[in-house]
């Protein structure tokens, strides 16, 4: 079967990737593969394969307006030369979801829709007029692709407990498959920078790592902290990201007066050793769709605390997790954490992960079971 795969993803552009060796481990999977990325129109950019049988196609878009056009063209052009059977993967519900949709209607082929949002959050919804509409454009898309596959049982549950027209048989249609994450490698990772060393000023170290935007909510961290410190002074919080709030969070800090006590660092491509010389890991989102950073800080051996949010009850024991956007719940566990009382995340869900292998056989037989539906 031959897959046509349509996403944002631009980093398969870049040669020696991660995002680019993941994608040729799923061409070795089908008969041929077939990348389509939303992109602007760069000088340069053009088609390439990647593999004898995986090839990347960016949409050069005049604007964002014209991406889905665009991918719909070019996704027509690719199943009208080369014939046999087709599966159109959608790694979004939303605007790439609309594309696939399309081309789907068109040549009555299978759609699968990938979820990887907590699209169904109130705070998705609060965040802009564009995710309200984008909301209501999941649950028309759902209600038509044949198979969907989402990355946590949260997100299963929220699209049962809210379902789409013809949802009364959404659940036959919903496979969970988490975000692959090489617990091995992670584990494995020789140790390059031990944050203790780093900063010896501080004797308990937190560490928190995203991009740094609004739905991460980084600055409930900040103000946590600037309670935490009353009583404990040399304890210290070492944010490592980058993105469009960092400004915000520099003048948070700054008016709190707590700049000694917290560190903003651009994004570590050296997390795993950040992991494991850290005292504890901290995620503060308002929503996730699975949490690769908490999975990452758990199998390194890292204690964690989190909001309530997409894997996060079902890797942590109850009391490691607060309610989102609640400051005062996340400083009495940071406390709990400071004075040792904080229970580690739970071995079995670390034991059940998959190797490379087994994650490669699954996300093949999505692509197979889906692919009978029609």
């Amino acid at each position: 079967m031959k897959i046509l795969m349509i996403g944002t993803d631009k980093k398969i552009f870049e040669d020696g990737s991660e995002a680019r060796q993941r994608m040729i481990e799923y061409g070795r999977l089908a008969e041929q593969l077939y990348i389509i990325v939303f992109t602007k129109r760069i000088k340069n950019l053009q088609r390439i394969a990647l593999s004898e049988n995986t090839f990347l196609y960016p949409t050069n878009s005049f604007s964002r307006w014209c991406y889905i056009f665009d991918a719909v063209k070019i996704a027509k052009k690719i199943i009208e030369n080369s014939g046999g059977k087709f599966l159109i993967t959608s790694q979004d519900p939303f605007e790439i979801g609309l594309a696939g949709w399309l081309v789907a209607r068109k040549f009555k082929i299978p759609l699968q829709l990938q979820i990887h949002t907590d699209f169904l959050n109130s705070y998705f919804r609060q965040e802009s007029f564009l995710n309200k509409i984008r909301v209501r454009l999941a649950k028309f898309l759902i209600s038509r692709a044949a198979c969907v596959r989402v990355v946590s049982e949260r997100i299963k549950s929220l699209l049962n407990s809210n379902p789409p027209a013809g949802g009364q048989i959404l659940n036959s249609k919903i496979s969970v498959l988490p975000i692959f994450i090489d617990a091995e490698k992670i584990k494995n990772a020789p140790l390059k920078t031990d944050l203790r060393r780093k900063y010896p000023q501080f004797d308990f170290i937190i560490l928190t790592a995203s991009r740094l935007t609004a739905e991460k909510n980084i600055g409930l961290a900040v103000e946590a902290m600037a309670e935490v410190i009353k009583d404990y002074p040399k304890i210290g919080l070492i944010i490592a990201g980058n993105g469009p709030e960092k400004e915000n969070l520099e003048s948070k800090i700054s008016n709190l007066k707590i700049n000694e006590n917290i560190i903003i660092e651009d994004w570590a491509d050296d997390l795993a050793s950040y992991y494991k010389t850290a005292d504890l890991f901290l995620l503060t989102s308002n929503y996730e769709g699975y949490g690769r950073t908490l999975i990452e800080a758990a199998v390194s051996g890292c204690r964690v605390i989190s909001s309530d949010v997409g894997v996060a009850d079902e890797i942590l024991p109850k009391e490691n997790i607060f309610e989102v956007g609640n400051k005062e719940q996340l400083k009495e566990k940071i406390l709990k954490a400071v004075r040792g009382e904080l229970k580690m995340p739970n071995t079995g869900y670390l034991a059940k992960m998959p190797t490379k292998e087994e994650y490669l056989r699954a996300y093949k037989k999505l692509w197979e079971d889906c692919g009978k539906t029609l």
